[in-house]
């Protein structure tokens, strides 16, 4: 149910206003080793929550597409497809297998456009996409590719602007996955998905990645658009409590009535101001 990613088909666009994107590097490997016991005690943490996450917001129903890291499989997102399932979300798996980049998705994303298209045609009403690092850069490109397919995009993890070799898995991720970072075919790629989204977009991250630059997370703040800093590793953010609790209280948004996250009275200790 854990899992540690690292996202490489990623980067350009958006870049922090002190900072350039050349400056922003991977975390330290010193960080990156820590990654899994604090994964585990995030999962372990989850009995300990359960009376925040009763009080996360019911579910109105609609369909939800949840994409898996890097390396990973559908197996990883259980938790999270669980919690909105009893929550009342029709939240589905992506059943591309282990996510290997463009040899899980097509060269184009074919292959998760189907399923978006699929899934579209069979509840007939928007589907909100979930994605966990990889994943969200990915759910990010097909919701730019078919956008009247989308009601919302929510990232975890996914660093979808700045340098693609800002993580600690990109050479791992052009060898299982064939696809150079720095081929054309995938910087166009990586600018498709940088470019600010047309629905309701949600980026979830933690200052205590280890695995990918936490600055190549963050969404351009407007109107649609924001960002949410919650505590925690990389490879938990599936099993984290809070985002449970937030992307559930983004994916209760009334279509066509999005307002930004709410951090006011108790939930401005668990989520940090950051950079929202």
């Amino acid at each position: 149910m854990l899992h540690c990613n690292g996202d490489s088909t990623m980067a350009t666009a958006f870049s922090d206003a002190s900072r350039t994107s050349a400056d922003i590097k991977a975390p330290s490997h010193l960080l990156a080793l820590t990654e899994l016991p604090r994964a585990f005690a995030e999962f372990a943490s989850l009995p300990l929550a359960a009376p925040l996450l009763a009080r996360a917001p019911r579910g109105d129903g609609h369909s939800v597409l949840v994409l898996p890291g890097f390396i990973t499989t559908d197996a990883s997102t259980a938790v999270l497809r669980g919690f909105l399932k009893r929550l009342g979300y029709d939240a589905h798996e992506w059943g591309l297998g282990r996510n290997l980049g463009p040899r899980a998705i097509g060269r184009e994303g074919e292959k998760l456009v189907a399923k978006l298209e699929e899934l579209h045609e069979q509840c007939g009403h928007r589907v909100s996409l979930v994605g966990w690092s990889l994943g969200g850069v990915m759910a990010r490109l097909v919701a730019q590719r078919v956008p009247e397919a989308v009601r919302q995009v929510i990232t975890l993890g996914s660093p979808f602007t700045g340098s693609p070799r800002a993580t600690n898995v990109w050479r791992t991720y052009e060898w299982l996955t064939g696809q150079r970072v720095d081929d054309p075919h995938t910087r166009s790629q990586i600018r498709e998905s940088a470019t600010p989204l047309p629905m309701p977009a949600t980026s979830i991250y933690s200052k205590g990645d280890g695995i990918v630059a936490w600055q190549n997370c963050l969404e351009p703040t407007g109107p649609l658009a924001e960002n949410i800093e919650v505590r925690g590793s990389h490879c938990g953010l599936g099993v984290n409590p809070s985002v449970l609790y937030a992307v559930a209280d983004r994916l209760a948004q009334p279509e066509g009535a999005w307002l930004p996250f709410d951090r006011s009275g108790v939930k401005g200790w668990v989520y940090p101001a950051g950079n929202a």
